[in-house]
């Protein structure tokens, strides 16, 4: 999994594995489209909290799923923050929060843009 942020867009990719088993696509969206951005220190206990859902859930250790609503994505794993961040226009999807090491500075370019 990558998540790629360019002028325009803000991508997550995953791999072929992580969208069988987490029942997900690549996740893309405008930047314009993107608010409400926050780091997660632990993602795990927050994908946890969310309710139902269904995917790749390893309870405690990794979660690649989507809640039942199909309105929050979820791509993280334990001991790796997490950028959170809210979504316009894309369907029933409203929240994503994905696990990567470069969630703090990608989260310091998201707010200043």
């Amino acid at each position: 999994m990558r998540v790629q942020l360019t002028d325009d867009t803000l991508e997550v990719r995953l791999s072929l594995w992580q969208k069988l088993l987490g029942l997900l696509g690549n996740i893309r969206v405008p930047r314009s489209d993107v608010s409400d951005v926050e780091v997660v220190e632990d993602p795990v206990r927050a994908a946890m909290d969310a309710g139902i859902k269904v995917g790749l859930r390893l309870p405690w250790f990794y979660y690649v799923a989507r809640t039942i609503r199909l309105d929050q994505a979820f791509v993280v794993r334990r001991g790796v923050p997490a950028l959170s961040f809210a979504v316009r226009n894309k369907g029933s999807l409203k929240r994503v929060l994905v696990s990567t090491p470069e969630a703090e500075q990608l989260a310091q370019r998201l707010q200043g843009s």
